[in-house]
């Protein structure tokens, strides 16, 4: 029973999802499409962590990068999404494959450093120099448009990345059931057990670190289709830190964890910034957040997903 729900469920919220689309307020949609794409960047990091157990800190370059290449793609004159979307998505991807060719000559919290060093490297070029604007960054003159899907009407915009977070989600799932999903098991459980059983599992790490800077670039040109700006703070190491921590509080190992994390976070991160809601303390959001976040992974070890396991021995998780 709970293996159904745990299939129906995503199903359901994406149908929900496009029902109520229509009827949000402006500032609702704007959020709900804020955190959708934060659920594809942490989807793209589950497909490393949960999937895969590579760990890494250098995540948000390829979300960045993906901005940029949309901003920059489009020009004075805007852009094609048939032209732009590609561009974000490849160029994310073949930064990853550099990256992922040499940091994954090395492992455990070597990894973690070189992926952290390649984008901070990535931060700095934005950063230090007029390519991307500086450290104010460039404005988008005109989103991207194909047809009638012109991503400056927000209706649009809404339903264009609810789209793309059932295709990312739907993509990672077929993964996880195929044998290369399985072979990515199998090497997260035991690296050298593959390499004996004759898996070149070198190739396979590579591949998941591709896809997965592919999905990021892929949520970089959703964020810059929806702000119209992008500066050098998206590749900034704290991004990869706090994607890593929505998977985390979501529950690693599971899809809908990286949805349910995204939108946990981003809801604390709301809620605990608004004086309304917790007073003075608004003006130390960083702090109470922090704070949250030891609870949450102190109570639930398992991720939010990991309640269900609690409520009912018998539960799936």
């Amino acid at each position: 029973m709970m293996s159904r729900l745990n299939h129906i469920l995503p199903l359901a919220c994406a149908l929900l999802l496009a029902v109520i689309g229509p009827m949000l307020s402006p500032y609702a949609s704007d959020f709900i499409v804020k955190v959708m794409i934060l659920s594809i960047f942490a989807l793209s990091l589950e497909l490393l962590v949960g999937m895969t157990g590579l760990v890494s800190l250098g995540h948000a370059a390829f979300y960045g990068i993906g901005a940029y290449a949309t901003v920059l793609g489009s020009g004075k004159d805007g852009g094609s999404i048939a032209m732009l979307l590609p561009l974000a998505m490849g160029s994310a991807a073949a930064y990853a494959l550099v990256v992922g060719a040499l940091s994954l000559r090395t492992r455990g919290v070597y990894f973690i450093m070189v992926t952290l060093a390649f984008a901070q490297m990535a931060f700095f070029v934005f950063h230090d120099t007029k390519f991307g604007g500086g450290s104010d960054g460039i404005y988008m003159y005109i989103r991207p448009a194909l047809g009638s899907i012109d991503m400056d009407n927000r209706y649009v915009q809404f339903y264009a990345v609810l789209g793309s977070l059932v295709f990312s989600y739907g993509l990672l799932a077929l993964i996880r059931r195929s044998r290369f999903g399985a072979a990515l098991a199998g090497i997260r459980v035991n690296e050298q057990r593959m390499r004996a059983a004759g898996f070149p599992v070198y190739g396979y790490k590579l591949a998941a670190f591709v896809l997965a800077g592919a999905l990021a670039g892929l949520a970089g040109f959703l964020l810059a289709s929806r702000d119209g700006v992008v500066n050098p703070e998206l590749l900034a190491w704290h991004n990869s830190g706090e994607v890593l921590l929505m998977i985390i509080l979501g529950g690693l190992g599971h899809l809908r964890g990286a949805v349910i994390g995204a939108v946990a976070f981003t809801l604390l991160k709301e809620l605990l910034s608004t004086q309304a809601f917790v007073g003075p303390l608004a003006d130390h959001w960083q702090l109470t957040l922090g704070l949250a976040i030891i609870a949450f992974v102190a109570l639930l070890p398992k991720g939010i997903v990991g309640i269900a396991s609690r409520l009912s021995p018998k539960a799936s998780t």
